[in-house]
């Protein structure tokens, strides 16, 4: 299963990282859609989107917190990282706008960046996350031009 994860659009789709999405078995967005055109704009891509509402996505219906299990694995999506991770295995959050791949308390922590607004000399990027019977692997990609 091959799961193209973005946050932090911040109103922006660019047409080269929608192409680039199209092959994914699903899209998790992290939040900071921004607008509901940006959250549509996702969802015609194609695949099945799963996302959660970021700071400023007001008036948006959209859960604070999502929990998936895909391939054995529990995931959780957020968007602004929380103190703890219990109770799941991958926590995979924004807000930050920059990736990031840690092991915290068992834990593993995982950030795409920000399609939206590079922050901290990041790159604009987005994510895929590989899960198969060999585990889940994760890989950051800068945006698309």
């Amino acid at each position: 299963m091959r799961i193209a994860v973005i946050a932090d659009t911040h109103g922006k789709l660019p047409a080269p990282l929608v192409e680039a999405l199209r092959p994914a078995d699903e899209i998790w967005h992290l939040g900071d859609f921004c607008d509901p055109a940006t959250l549509e704009a996702v969802r015609r891509i194609g695949p099945p989107v799963q996302a959660v509402l970021g700071n400023n996505d007001y008036g948006m219906d959209l859960p604070m917190q999502l929990d998936l299990t895909r391939g054995g694995h529990a995931f959780r999506l957020i968007h602004i990282p929380p103190a703890r991770a219990d109770g799941t295995d991958f926590l995979l959050h924004g807000h930050t706008h920059v990736p990031s791949d840690e092991r915290l308390a068992g834990v593993r922590w995982l950030n795409p960046g920000t399609i939206g607004k590079a922050n901290k000399g990041a790159p604009p990027a987005y994510a895929w996350l590989e899960i198969d019977a060999a585990g889940a692997r994760w890989t950051v990609y800068p945006l698309p031009r």
